[in-house]
């Protein structure tokens, strides 16, 4: 029904960025900006700190000839899990003597370095395993998170669903920063992304529903640069405040007031429209001309009213009328969920959308996890990766309606690809060339995932689309949620995390060969809408 009443013509008259626009987007970019210190905020919880075995008879002196006696020494230093055993005449002092040097124990207690981090305060010592659950829990708690927001926003309004999941992530991040074991951080992380962490989907949906085609890629782009200062200010907190439950209170807290988006959002015209909510839809459509003083033509508004007319009874004999008729159409026409499932078109874009999601999310996310691995600063190499997302969205904006969706995809997936996997032949000592090609890859995955963000947003009917971005979305947290376990890959083999992300990288490269190009096309508001984009594409393709 959206192509009858022309919203992307009346959009393009209210202007992309008028005054009532550039005032909803400030109110949805505070909760994006939140979003982006929450997606990341595990690594600077439980970061990997310095320890080592904990030996009675050696400590107190400061000399670390001494420990050498004790402890074995590996190739990146002392072994921080295991140490000599206490020789049987043991003198109960810190000599060579006091150790049999040939037979090697594991630790039974640590010492920690004055670092913050849930290793030390949960006694996580050798235990890398449970460091990295951490991220993996929370990332697991979007599977949950994504399609209960979708339903909830497709089926009772977007800021409804904005207000919800805002709440959920202050209400329980801030609880975990009082965490007294490791068990109830668990369950707080879990919790607060599988309740919360829709708020960032939620609030992308509502601004791109916003503007018309032209207005998609810029509103974007503006987006992710707003995640992108959220990523930084997390470093820089972290930095700041040396205390993963400082740092807790002071990012979730924020998150509670965005509840009161309940009463200072619209609601979005496109959902109100599906819903056959057209009164106020027309409502607000007017309140957004008068803020940015423009008068729209009748021709452009003449069908919204014709159907506003159409779902307004004028008396309670028609509203009965109208119910019983909605009632007998229901019984004939499946519902749109339904028709999602009965369209092997649309289960096919699911798919191969889902897995381009999967790649972007593992290799966007495994890169960011590993930058504080790298030589250096971690909170300078955590900013500098996150900074480059910025450059990315930039180019982003440029080549998206420039070069369309297709053939941006096909190249930074390749791009990255390549960059990822050249890590694994470069020799160990070229620390600055590394970084050089760390950083590349991050901004080329970047603009990637950027693109897969809005392309995704494009392919799908208005009224699932919320319930399908979630369902890829969900499914692509695949990826999300394997990252933070990519540190273990290195016990094995160093470069093994670099050669899986372009591996996975080449493999989507090859799928967005079958999809639609969505450049400059109105978004589908039903089914049979966005089927047609494929079969455009065909017959594109015949010609």
């Amino acid at each position: 029904m959206g192509k009858d009443f022309g919203l992307d013509a009346i959009l393009a008259e209210l202007r992309p960025f008028g005054k009532y626009n550039i005032v909803n987007y400030a109110l949805l970019l505070f909760p994006i900006y939140l979003a982006g210190m929450y997606g990341s905020v595990f690594v600077f919880e439980a970061p990997d700190i310095n320890y080592r075995c904990n030996i009675p008879q050696c400590e107190g002196f400061n000399d670390s000839d001494l420990l050498e006696y004790a402890i074995p020494q590996e190739k990146n230093g002392l072994s921080r899990c295991e140490m000599y055993q206490v020789a049987t005449n043991s003198s109960n002092t810190c000599k060579i003597d006091d150790f049999n040097r040939s037979v090697v124990v594991k630790c039974h207690e640590y010492v920690y370095s004055e670092e913050y981090s849930v290793v030390k305060d949960f006694n996580l010592g050798c235990q890398n395993w449970k460091r990295t659950l951490i991220g993996t829990v929370h990332n697991a708690g979007l599977f949950v998170s994504l399609p209960l927001t979708g339903i909830i926003s497709d089926k009772y309004g977007r800021k409804l669903a904005l207000s919800i999941a805002s709440l959920m992530n202050g209400l329980f991040g801030f609880l975990r920063s009082f965490s007294t074991g490791y068990v109830m951080m668990l369950v707080f992380e879990f919790l607060e992304a599988g309740l919360g962490a829709g708020a960032y989907s939620t609030a992308f949906v509502i601004a791109m529903e916003l503007v018309g085609p032209k207005g998609r890629v810029f509103g974007n782009t503006l987006i992710n640069g707003v995640y992108v200062m959220g990523l930084m200010s997390l470093a820089t907190f972290s930095w700041w405040l040396q205390s993963w439950r400082f740092l807790l209170r002071l990012i979730y807290t924020p998150a509670i007031f965005v509840v009161s988006y309940y009463w200072l959002l619209n609601e979005s015209i496109r959902w109100l429209l599906s819903k056959g909510r057209h009164q106020e839809a027309a409502a607000i459509i007017q309140k957004a001309a008068k803020m940015n003083k423009v008068k729209l033509s009748e021709e452009v508004l003449s069908p919204l009213y014709e159907l506003e007319k159409l779902n307004v009874p004028d008396s309670e004999s028609d509203k009965n009328k109208e119910n019983q008729e909605n009632d007998v159409r229901v019984e004939k026409q499946p519902s749109n969920f339904m028709k999602v499932i009965k369209s092997s078109i649309i289960r096919k874009r699911v798919a191969i959308c889902s897995f381009l999601w999967i790649t972007c999310t593992f290799v966007y996310y495994g890169l960011s996890i590993n930058s504080v691995s790298l030589a250096g600063n971690k909170y300078v190499n955590f900013m500098l990766v996150a900074f480059v997302e910025i450059p990315a969205n930039i180019v982003c904006l440029l080549v998206l309606d420039r070069f369309g969706r297709k053939k941006v995809l096909i190249i930074t997936y390749v791009l990255s690809a390549c960059l990822c996997i050249s890590l694994s032949f470069l020799p160990k000592d070229q620390k600055w060339l590394s970084l050089v090609l760390y950083l590349s890859g991050k901004f080329s995955i970047t603009v990637a995932y950027s693109s897969v963000y809005i392309y995704v947003s494009e392919v799908f009917p208005t009224n699932v689309r919320q319930s399908l971005l979630a369902v890829c979305s969900s499914l692509g947290r695949v990826g999300s949620t394997l990252a933070p376990l990519t540190p273990l890959l290195t016990l094995y083999y160093d470069n093994l995390p670099a050669i899986f992300f372009g591996s996975l990288a080449l493999v989507a490269s090859v799928l967005v060969f079958s999809l639609p190009e969505t450049i400059n096309v109105p978004l589908p508001d039903t089914v049979e809408e966005a089927e047609r984009l494929s079969k455009k594409k065909n017959r594109t393709g015949s010609v």
